[in-house]
């Protein structure tokens, strides 16, 4: 993947989890990286690594995005700076568990915030320089709930959905350029996801979860090819592949029990 030399990706979410594995395969690949979180100091941490290892240039932005004008302001500050984003890595997302009566709204609004409208308003902000360049590549990060109504995951999977659909769309439309969106479909991965969401491990959290690395690795080769969806490793294609000849209350249902804490 020579030709990702030289490039520069930008990662949000990148302090930990699947956007700082995202980091250090894009830094191994010679990209310039820009990393974009709210913890500034795992930030430097990672920046101080990756530039002795890799030797390539790494800029920190720490920022909400799940502030409202926050995706603006990230824009703003990466012009104003002169950096061309070849690569946009839409990473940072989170989940609540939990009934939906139960889930307080405003941390329901911050997901929704950050899962869906940073996510459009970065890609429709770095978009247009990357055609005007005729080249670029964005990955939206969704996840196996988009696949399927998923009970106790009510909003996030639905905010999951969104960015499936919204992201297959977008690569149709851009067909014609040299510009690609790869949406990436995560199953349970080994990250801070859980510590977060508030969810417990189950028996089928454990059959199928899988590492970062993994997950990271299969998400740049995808991207690399051009496609426009990728889910990480074969059970959970299997599974999402299945679901389109389910009865939606079926899925519903089979939904419930897979996430149902034990």
């Amino acid at each position: 993947m020579n030709q990702f030399r030289g490039k520069t990706a930008l990662i949000t979410g990148a302090s930990s989890g699947i956007g700082a594995e995202f980091a250090r395969q894009f830094a191994a690949l010679g990209c310039n990286l820009v990393l974009v979180a709210r913890r500034v100091e795992r930030l430097e941490a990672l920046k101080k690594t990756l530039t002795d290892q890799s030797h390539v240039t790494v800029t920190v932005i720490a920022l909400d995005l799940t502030q409202p004008k926050a995706a603006q302001t990230l824009f703003d500050k990466t012009s104003s700076e002169g950096l061309d984003i070849d690569i946009l890595v839409n990473n940072a997302g989170f989940g609540v568990y939990g009934e939906f009566t139960e889930i307080d709204w405003t941390r329901e609004l911050e997901m929704i915030q950050l899962n869906i409208t940073a996510l459009v308003q970065l890609t429709k902000l770095f978009i247009q320089s990357m055609k005007s360049r005729d080249f670029g590549h964005i990955i939206q990060i969704a996840s196996t709930t988009a696949y399927q109504p998923t009970p106790l995951y009510a909003t996030y999977g639905a905010t999951k959905s969104f960015v499936l659909a919204f992201g297959e769309a977008l690569n149709y439309e851009i067909r014609n350029t040299n510009v690609n969106c790869t949406v990436v479909s995560p199953g349970i991965t080994r990250t801070e996801f859980f510590d977060v969401s508030g969810q417990k491990f189950t028996l089928f959290h454990r059959m199928t979860i899988k590492e970062s690395e993994d997950v990271v690795r299969i998400a740049i080769q995808g991207m690399a090819k051009g496609k426009s969806s990728v889910t990480t490793g074969w059970l959970n294609a299997l599974l999402a592949f299945s679901v389109r000849f389910s009865p939606r209350r079926l899925a519903t249902m089979v939904g419930y029990w897979m996430m149902k804490n034990p």
